[in-house]
């Protein structure tokens, strides 16, 4: 079994938000960790409203990797939150705090409450890439056929 990557987390304020959970896989094979709100006070989110949300951790993830931030199922269909930039990307040389871009896409108003699971997060291997100008694409079926040239 391969040895799991290790990040460093730090905690942005821990005097005030050592009750709020760090990053943690909820399940033993959960792909994302869930992240939570470190709000001091209630967020009311109406339909469209867009907040930043703070998760009171800054973390060094290793070169080569990102973490990318997800919706978490059960509040985006149930209520309609989502992430606005979805899925986020978290470099490998940021050292700030991660804050989540939530929007309320749901009918109904929805309120963020301190240490609610708002979002998860999959660390994956990133490449970068060599660009190379051609004058010419190698041709394929589709070519430059579009959104929804297949059908349905």
């Amino acid at each position: 079994m391969a040895q799991p990557l290790v990040i460093q987390l730090r905690r942005i304020h821990p005097d005030k938000d050592s009750d709020i959970p760090l990053p943690r896989y909820m399940t033993p094979q959960s792909a994302g960790m869930d992240l939570c709100a470190a709000i001091e006070n209630d967020i009311h989110l109406n339909h469209g409203d867009i907040v930043l949300v703070p998760t009171g951790f800054a973390m060094s993830i290793p070169e080569g990797y990102e973490g990318q931030i997800r919706p978490r199922s059960g509040i985006a269909v149930k209520h309609g939150i989502s992430i606005v930039n979805s899925p986020g990307t978290i470099d490998s040389d940021y050292r700030g705090e991660v804050k989540i871009a939530v929007i309320h896409m749901g009918k109904k108003a929805y309120i963020l409450h301190r240490g609610d699971r708002i979002a998860q997060m999959i660390i994956k291997k990133v490449y970068q890439a060599k660009l190379e100008v051609v004058e010419a694409l190698e041709e394929t079926e589709r070519n430059a056929g579009g959104f929804g040239h297949t059908g349905n």
